[in-house]
Formats: structure tokens, C-alpha cells, sequence
């Protein structure tokens, strides 16, 4: 792989950030510009972001904190949209699509953390 652009999984978190981007922040109320709105797009850039940098850490145990930390920006994604929808600043079905999308992401990241765990295996041969 030449860059991070390359990896399957931050494919995935970037179009759910591009989607949330379009999509979503712009029924978020102004009244929520400094609350959920700006955590909404934090977490959003952060998934990208940690992807991004662990791609670019020379040892897989310093790489893998990072995909775990966009694990949890992913999760927290998760959250704010149960929120968005609670408030009714989006409809259920938009909320499904993207739930949809973001549990996309999270699997196909869970999915390159356990290919590099076990890449980074001591041998078990004698």
C-alpha cells in the first residue's frame, strides 16, 4: 500500500464522514452548533484521523492503539446519531442508513486489526 487512501478501512470511515458531512450536520439546529454538531464532526474526523496516523507508525503494538482509537471515535459516532434521531434532527430511516454504514466501518476495521494481529504473531514453529 502507497498511503493510508489505500486501506479498505479508511475507505469506509471517510465516505460515512463525507455522508454525515452532507447528510446530517446540516439538520443539526444552530443551537447545537458548539454541542452535538461539533461532536458529531470531531469524532467523525477523528476516525479518519487515527487511521491515518496508525498507517503511518513504524511498529504494529504503536499503529494498533490508533485503529482502536478510531474504533471508539466510530462507536462514538454511533452515539451522537442515537442522539440526532432521539432529538428528531434526523428521520429513522436516514439514522438506519447510516448506523448501517458506520457498523459497515467498524467491521471491516475489526477486520484489519485481526489481520495485523495475527501478521505480527510470533511463530509458533520449532
Amino acid at each position: 500500500m502507497d498511503t493510508f487512501e489505500d486501506l479498505k478501512c479508511w475507505q469506509s470511515a471517510y465516505s460515512l464522514k463525507n455522508r454525515i458531512r452532507i447528510e446530517i450536520l446540516s439538520r443539526i439546529p444552530d443551537s447545537e452548533k458548539y454541542d452535538l454538531k461539533a461532536q458529531l464532526l470531531r469524532a467523525a474526523r477523528s476516525a479518519t484521523a487515527n487511521i491515518a496516523e496508525g498507517w503511518g507508525r513504524f511498529h504494529f503494538l504503536d499503529s494498533r492503539k490508533f485503529f482502536y482509537n478510531s474504533r471508539g471515535s466510530l462507536g462514538e459516532i454511533l452515539d451522537h446519531l442515537i442522539e440526532a434521531k432521539d432529538c428528531h434532527y434526523i428521520e429513522d430511516e436516514l439514522y438506519s442508513s447510516i448506523q448501517n454504514d458506520c457498523i459497515i466501518s467498524l467491521k471491516i476495521l475489526n477486520g484489519y486489526i485481526r489481520y495485523l494481529t495475527e501478521q505480527n504473531r510470533p511463530s509458533s514453529k520449532i
